[in-house]
C-alpha cells in the first residue's frame, strides 16, 4: 500500500510504503508528518518519497558533517564567535555521530575554567541550534541534550575553585538614591529609568530623542529577548528627567564614526561599566551592574518590598510568565537569624475571657 495520510488528534500521520515502479522500496511507515493540515502532510509524503527513491536509485548520500550544517545556519555575530572553536573540534564529524554526551564533553576541553552554565550557554546551545536547524532543513538527525545536573555543576565548581550561581543582591531605593547623589545627570537618569521600568541595558542605551512622547509620558523600547518593540509608560518625573538631558552622539568603537544622537549618550550596552564603578566607589556603595540595579531590582522592589502581586509586576516588567521572575528575582529579605529566633520566642498567651456562664459557675 503506498503512503497514505490519516489524522490523529490535530496532526496528520502517514502509513504504508514508499513505492517505485509499483514495488515497495521503503517502509512500512506509521509516522507523524508533524503537519496540522492535509496539504502539509502531502508535502511531507512527497519529500519523503523523493528522498527514498533517490536513495534507492543512487544510493546513500555522504553523511552531512557539522561543518556542512554550519553552512546552513544563519548565525549572529555572537553565535559565530562561539561556534568557531566548536567547528575546529567536531567540524568533520557526521551529524549522526554527534550525541548529547559528546557536546557536553566539549565543555572541559574548550573552557576548563568555566562553569557548567557557561558550557551550556556557549557550547551546547549554539551547537544544538546548528544541528537542529539542519534537521529542519535537510532531515538530518535531531539532537536533544540533557542539561548538566547539580552534581556536575558542584563538581566543576570544586575543580575550578569558584562557585557558580552566586545569589546577586538587587538594588533598593536607598542604593538608587545614593548612586544618583554621586552620579552625573545622565547616569542618574539611566539607573532610575531601568529601576522604574525594568528595561534592559541595551534597550535603555538605544533610546533616541524620537523615542520619547512627552504628552503621553511614553518611551519606546526596542525589541529584545523575543519580545516586540513597544511603548512603555513612565512617571511624569521620569519623563521630565529624560527630556532635560541634551542628546549625545556616541562614537562607534569599531568604525570610529559618530552614531545617531542618544538620550543617555552611550553607544553600547557595556560602555557604562567603568563609569558606574567610579560612581559606586564615590558613593560608598557596592557596585551593581545594570541588571541587578534595574530589571532585578524592579521586580524585587515591587513584589518583595511593596507587596505587589507577581502577575501585575510581571506584566509591568514585560515578562510573559510571572513564574520566571518569581523563581529568579523574588529574593527573601528576612534575616536568617531572625527566622531561627522565632522558634525561641514564647507565644503571647491570649487573654482568657470568662463567659457569663463561667462566672455563674464560679459564684456557685
Amino acid at each position: 500500500m503506498p503512503l497514505q495520510i490519516y489524522k490523529r488528534g490535530t496532526v496528520y500521520w502517514a502509513k504504508g510504503w514508499v513505492e517505485y515502479n509499483g514495488r515497495p522500496i521503503a517502509g512500512p511507515y506509521r509516522r507523524s508528518t508533524k503537519a496540522s493540515t492535509e496539504a502539509g502532510a502531502r508535502d511531507w509524503i512527497n519529500r519523503e518519497t523523493e528522498l527514498q527513491i533517490r536513495r534507492h536509485v543512487v544510493g546513500d548520500e555522504p553523511s552531512k558533517t557539522f561543518s556542512d550544517a554550519i553552512m546552513l545556519y544563519n548565525a549572529s555575530s555572537k553565535a559565530a564567535k562561539q561556534l568557531i572553536p566548536i567547528v575546529e573540534e567536531i567540524g568533520d564529524m557526521p551529524l549522526g555521530a554527534i550525541s548529547g554526551a559528546l557536546l557536553k564533553g566539549l565543555g572541559p576541553k574548550l573552557k576548563p575554567k568555566a562553569s557548567t552554565d557557561t558550557w551550556w550557554r556557549e557550547i551546547v546551545t549554539p551547537a544544538s541550534a546548528v544541528i537542529n536547524n539542519s534537521h529542519e532543513l535537510e532531515g538530518t538527525p535531531l539532537i536533544r541534550v540533557k542539561p548538566y545536573d547539580k552534581f556536575e555543576r558542584i563538581a566543576q565548581d570544586k575543580r575550578r575553585g569558584k562557585l557558580s550561581r552566586v545569589e546577586r543582591k538587587p538594588a533598593d531605593k536607598e542604593w538608587i538614591e545614593a548612586f544618583c547623589r554621586a552620579a552625573d545627570p545622565y547616569n542618574a537618569a539611566l539607573v532610575r529609568f531601568m529601576f522604574e521600568t525594568a528595561a534592559r541595558i541595551d534597550q535603555a542605551v538605544s533610546i533616541e530623542p524620537d523615542d520619547l512622547r512627552r504628552a503621553e509620558n511614553k518611551v519606546r523600547v526596542k525589541a529584545q529577548k523575543g519580545h516586540p518593540e513597544r511603548w512603555i509608560t513612565v512617571s511624569p518625573q521620569m519623563m521630565d528627567e529624560l527630556l532635560a538631558l541634551p542628546p549625545k552622539r556616541p562614537k562607534n568603537r569599531k568604525t570610529g564614526k559618530l552614531m545617531k544622537p542618544r538620550v543617555f549618550g552611550y553607544g553600547s550596552s557595556t560602555g557604562y561599566n567603568t563609569r558606574w564603578k567610579t560612581i559606586c566607589k564615590r558613593a560608598g556603595i557596592p557596585y551593581l551592574s545594570a541588571h541587578p540595579a534595574g530589571r532585578h531590582g524592579f521586580f524585587t522592589e515591587l513584589v518583595v518590598r511593596q507587596g505587589v502581586d507577581p502577575v501585575t509586576a510581571a506584566k509591568a516588567g514585560r515578562w510573559s510568565d510571572p513564574n520566571l521572575p518569581m523563581r529568579i528575582y523574588a529574593h527573601a529579605e528576612t534575616d536568617e537569624a531572625d527566622v531561627r529566633a522565632r522558634f525561641r520566642t514564647n507565644h503571647v498567651q491570649p487573654d482568657t475571657v470568662q463567659t457569663p456562664k463561667g462566672k455563674k459557675s464560679q459564684k456557685e
